[in-house]
This record gives C-alpha cells, sequence and structure tokens, in this order.
C-alpha cells in the first residue's frame, strides 16, 4: 500500500492520495460508464421492438437471477482469491457479452435474422453480465479494504460511490444522445472502448495475494458469512430496508416507457431522465465528503428512504418534462445517502477476513433488488398501467420506511459505534 507517511482523516482528499486507490476508481468509473450506457440503450431498444412494460422487466430478471444465484459462491471465490487476476477474467466475461450485443442488434443482423430470435440473444447476454456481476461485487468490496487503511474507509467510500453516480450521470446521458443521433452499432462499439480503458486500468493494480485461506468445507464458509450478517443487527436492518424499498422503487426501469410514450422526449430525452437521478446523487455525494451522515446513521438512512419514496411519487405523477427531471434529480440524492451509509456501515463492521462473503449477501440483498425491482415495475406497469405502478411502487417505499422505524426507534439517536456497541452486548 503506497501510504501517506501521515493520515489526516479531516482531508476530504485523503483517499485520492493513494495511487493504487486512484486506479481502482479509474477502473470503476470506465466499467460503470459503459455498463450505464448499456443499460440506457438495451432498455430503450428492447422497448422500441417490443413496446411491452413486462419486457422491461425481464430485463432485470434476466440479471438478477445469475447474479443472486451465484453471489455467496462469488463472495467464497473473492476472500480465497487473487483480487486482479479475478477481475481481469471477469472484465473480459462483460466484454465478450457486450460483443456479442453489438453483433446482434446490427442492421446486418436485423436484416437476415427474425426479431423474435434477436431480444433471447439480448437476454441471454444480460444473463451473463448478471453471472460476471455475481463475481464483480464482492471482488471490488474486498479489493478496496486492501488498498486504504481502515480510518479512511469513510472517505473511500464517499469516493468510490462518486466516481460511480459521477459515471451513471454521463453514461445514461452519452447513451442516449449517442443512440439517437449516431445509431446502436456505434453506442457499441464506444461501450466496448470503454470497458477495455478499465480492463487496463487493472494492470495499474497491484497483485493482492488472499487474506483468507479456507480450511473448512464450502458451505461451512459461505454459512459463516450468512451467520455474521444475521447476528448484526446494524448490518441487516440496513441491508433489508435497503433490500425492500429498491424492491418497490424500482420505477426507473420505466423511464423508457415515459420517455417515449408519455413525455415524448425519445432516448435522449430517456438520457437526461437517467443522467438527472445520477446528477442529484453524484452531488450530494461530493457534499458528503465534507458532512458526513454518520453522526445518526439510522435515523439519516430512513429519512433519506422517505425522501426516495416521496420523491418517484412526484415523478411518476408528473406530465412535465423539466419538472420530472427535478424530481428524478431529488430521488438521486436522497438514494446516495443511503448508499454511503449502507456502504460504510458494511466496511467498518466488517472483518477483513470475510469482506468477499459478506459483500456477497450484500449484493443478494441489495446487489440484485434493483433488477427485481426493476421486474416488479414492470410486471405492475403491466397490471396496473405505467403512471399508477410507479405510485404504488413510491408508497410502498415510504410504508416499509415506517413499519421500520416503529420497530427500530432506539436507534434513532445513536451513533454507529454505539448502535454496535448495543449489538455486541446482546448477543
Amino acid at each position: 500500500m503506497d501510504s501517506p507517511k501521515i493520515i489526516d482523516k479531516q482531508d476530504p482528499y485523503a483517499a485520492l492520495r493513494y495511487r493504487e486507490f486512484r486506479s481502482y476508481l479509474g477502473m470503476r468509473f470506465f466499467f460503470t460508464f459503459a455498463y450505464q450506457m448499456q443499460a440506457v440503450i438495451i432498455g430503450f431498444h428492447i422497448y422500441h421492438l417490443t413496446k411491452d412494460p413486462l419486457a422491461l422487466g425481464l430485463i432485470g430478471l434476466c440479471e438478477a437471477i445469475p447474479a443472486i444465484s451465484i453471489a455467496l459462491y462469488g463472495g467464497y471465490i473473492a476472500d480465497k482469491s487473487e483480487k486482479r487476476g479475478l477481475l481481469l477474467k471477469i472484465f473480459v466475461c462483460v466484454f465478450m457479452c457486450s460483443l456479442i450485443m453489438l453483433i446482434a442488434t446490427s442492421s446486418q443482423m436485423h436484416a437476415y435474422v427474425p426479431v423474435s430470435y434477436i431480444i433471447p440473444i439480448m437476454y441471454t447476454m444480460v444473463f451473463g453480465i448478471g453471472m460476471a456481476r455475481g463475481f464483480f461485487g464482492p471482488a471490488t468490496f474486498s479489493l478496496m479494504a486492501e488498498i486504504i487503511p481502515k480510518e479512511l474507509y469513510p472517505n473511500s467510500t464517499t469516493w468510490n460511490s462518486s466516481s460511480y453516480m459521477s459515471a451513471s450521470i454521463l453514461g445514461p446521458a452519452a447513451g442516449g444522445l449517442i443512440y439517437g443521433f449516431f445509431g446502436i452499432t456505434v453506442t457499441y462499439l464506444i461501450i466496448l472502448a470503454f470497458i477495455f480503458i478499465a480492463l487496463v486500468c487493472i494492470f495499474f493494480l497491484k497483485s493482492h495475494p488472499p487474506r483468507y485461506i479456507p480450511k473448512e468445507s464450502i458451505m461451512k464458509s459461505l454459512t459463516e458469512g450468512v451467520q455474521f450478517v444475521f447476528r448484526n443487527k446494524m448490518m441487516l436492518g440496513a441491508m433489508s430496508l435497503d433490500l425492500f424499498s429498491v424492491f418497490f422503487g424500482g420505477a426507473v426501469a420505466l423511464l423508457p416507457v415515459f420517455a417515449n410514450d408519455i413525455l415524448k422526449v425519445g432516448s435522449e430525452g430517456l438520457g437526461l431522465m437517467r443522467a438527472s437521478a445520477s446528477a442529484g446523487a453524484v452531488l450530494t455525494m461530493l457534499a458528503m465528503t465534507r458532512i458526513s451522515p454518520m453522526n445518526r446513521p439510522w435515523r439519516n438512512l430512513l429519512i433519506a428512504v422517505v425522501g426516495f419514496g416521496t420523491s418517484i411519487i412526484c415523478y411518476g405523477l408528473s406530465k412535465n418534462f423539466y419538472v420530472t427531471l427535478i424530481f428524478l434529480f431529488l430521488e438521486g440524492s436522497f438514494d446516495s445517502i443511503s448508499v454511503i451509509i449502507r456502504s460504510t456501515i458494511m466496511q467498518l463492521l466488517t472483518p477483513d477476513e470475510m469482506r468477499g462473503r459478506v459483500s456477497a449477501v450484500n449484493s443478494m440483498f441489495i446487489g440484485s433488488s434493483n433488477e427485481i425491482g426493476a421486474f416488479e415495475s414492470g410486471l405492475t406497469a403491466k397490471l396496473m398501467r405505467t403512471v399508477p405502478a410507479v405510485v404504488f411502487g413510491g408508497c410502498m417505499t415510504i410504508l416499509v420506511a415506517g413499519i421500520t422505524y416503529t420497530k427500530t426507534k432506539s436507534l434513532l439517536g445513536l451513533s454507529l459505534q454505539e448502535i454496535n456497541d448495543q449489538d455486541t452486548k446482546t448477543k
């Protein structure tokens, strides 16, 4: 670890002074940029071909099923593997899936192959990317702990989340605009270029030997990770709250319907709508580098979830494109506060030897809840129509926060350390 001689926890740029962490951020940024571009154009392209909101939900389901199914095993592998080599394999897999989608969506393919064949190919490649994601989350979570000292976990988590959200601003906007002006083939070529840049960034990371070599059976090892999470009240509560709020608040999957049928702003408007939520997130996260939400984490988490649900209801009811952008911005802001609190809780409370497995449990709770939530939104939109489905999701998110509040009032005024100490005493 290329550590500075003096660690200043009050320095908002402390984590960025580590060269390897900057390479790590570059990898996350370029990969996320490409992933977000791809998410926008897959959704818009499939909806353009099918005109069916359920088809959008099936995209999320195709990615969530493998990501959830393989998550625990991915955490086990991440704990016992050298992280750089594992990430290289993951990125090569994602690159190949995106390359096949480039070929499947080309005009030459559409000229000779029926749409009924092309759409299953797209779903299959999304399934492959979901499988890669089952390893990606635990590997990157474990790696960050190896390149940054523990004292800087809150700062590094904020910068990591900010990098993710910055790419999430630029990626959807770029995807929508490039797709609108130059077509899907050019867009996919750019996606492949950014995945390749992310892959190159991995070579600037050091090779870190695994800190954990399992001696017990794989089932016992995985069980230990699950048991650790379920014994920790703070970690389990944060994961559960995020799981249900994101599940019911997965209305972002329906943005292609709003862009195409309700607001009539096309793929360019869709890119701006996706970017607006991410802009709110990244600006809030940059503010959080100076104003930490961890003084009363449980109270702040509940406030953020209620704000998230309220914003969803408001954008679902909006009939004006610019008003919709404002509420999507607010949705991203509240969501980012939730992400920072939950990520910091995980980094600080997880032992080094269990990071991959705990991250895998988290990905089962949270990492795929976006995709499962997308399926829920697509299904409810099919049954209830789009606007009622979005409003329903926002209301359910607020209801989940309300139920959680009534059962956890004793945690509202406590700091993270106080909650953890209380948790330890009751075990």
